[in-house]
């Protein structure tokens, strides 16, 4: 209890706390899923494959997984930025990346955390990662009872949807662990596996990643993005988010009360003009801490002249 509500007070909204050890499981199917090419060209995937299902191997003496789950959903005003300006087409953005870097964010917050913890129960090794490191988050969630793994591969929580990132902290310590959540909500509902226009989701809650569109728009680094593709993006920039906004369960999605998510002000007002005539610098000081920097300024411009001549 005591850990959960520091969790609270370091701004998490939802924590949970699994036992460590192997994700055998999942271990086969991530096996699979990387022989059948489903990551594209994200070779970083086949890397570190022991650490990503055995906590042991990135945490010595590794005792304890605790999940923390922080809202970004913005509200219902910032909910597709349109930035199309005199006929031209609308231009999406991802929710996540409306904001500033998550990463610096949370892995700050997740310091802070750490820091609190020792002060209240003594010296401990423990490590926090932030998306940025080979760690199975959405399976630690379900383990930590937070919710469940939806057919569009999100973890979906029964009070608020699915607009939420997750961190883990793993710990060298034994801690109360909860229960596992056992049951799937979705249902015989099919809406995301329908919506996905790249048909990316498939049976059995398996994602091909090397056919959605935040695959095409983010982590594809090619100078030209498959023709195939053409008129599939629904003028998704950077990101997508079609199979969380379809969703039944994001109905319940409340706006996150965190300042450092608030968009960036570009991102709402540029119309398309303003970022076909953005210079490199003023991409880097526009978005120096924000999610969209991945792409890179001839990444943005590249997606933008996809999606406009689709």
């Amino acid at each position: 209890m005591m850990i959960k509500q520091l969790a609270g007070a370091h701004g998490f909204d939802f924590c949970g706390i699994a036992k460590a050890q192997p994700l055998d499981e999942d271990a086969r199917r991530l096996e699979n899923w990387l022989k059948q090419g489903m990551h594209g060209s994200m070779k970083y995937m086949e890397n570190y494959f022991d650490l990503r299902v055995d906590p042991t191997k990135l945490v010595p003496g590794a005792r304890s997984v605790i999940t923390l789950m922080k809202n970004y959903f913005p509200g219902e005003n910032t909910l597709t930025p349109d930035t199309g300006a005199s006929g031209s087409k609308e231009i999406k953005i991802s929710k996540y990346a409306l904001g500033k870097d998550y990463h610096e964010i949370i892995r700050a917050k997740l310091k802070e955390m750490i820091c609190a913890l020792q002060e209240k129960i003594g010296e401990f090794n423990g490590r926090g990662f932030v998306d940025s490191a080979p760690v199975l988050e959405r399976t630690w969630a379900q383990r930590s009872g937070l919710g469940w793994i939806g057919r569009n591969g999100n973890l979906i929580t029964k009070q608020s949807g699915s607009f939420f990132f997750i961190a883990t902290l793993i710990v060298d310590i034994d801690l109360a662990y909860d229960d596992p959540f056992a049951k799937d909500f979705c249902g015989s509902c099919q809406k995301c596996i329908e919506a996905c226009p790249t048909n990316a989701i498939l049976p059995g809650k398996v994602i091909n990643g090397s056919k959605c569109i935040s695959y095409f728009t983010i982590e594809l680094k090619d100078e030209v993005i498959p023709v195939e593709m053409k008129g599939k993006f629904q003028n998704w920039m950077f990101g997508c988010d079609i199979c969380q906004d379809v969703c039944p369960w994001n109905r319940f999605s409340k706006p996150h009360q965190e300042p450092e998510f608030s968009p960036i002000p570009e991102i709402l007002n540029f119309t398309t003009k303003d970022w076909e005539a953005l210079s490199e610098e003023a991409f880097k000081k526009i978005f120096k801490r924000s999610p969209i920097s991945r792409a890179k300024l001839k990444g943005v411009q590249r997606n933008l002249k996809f999606i406009q001549s689709s």
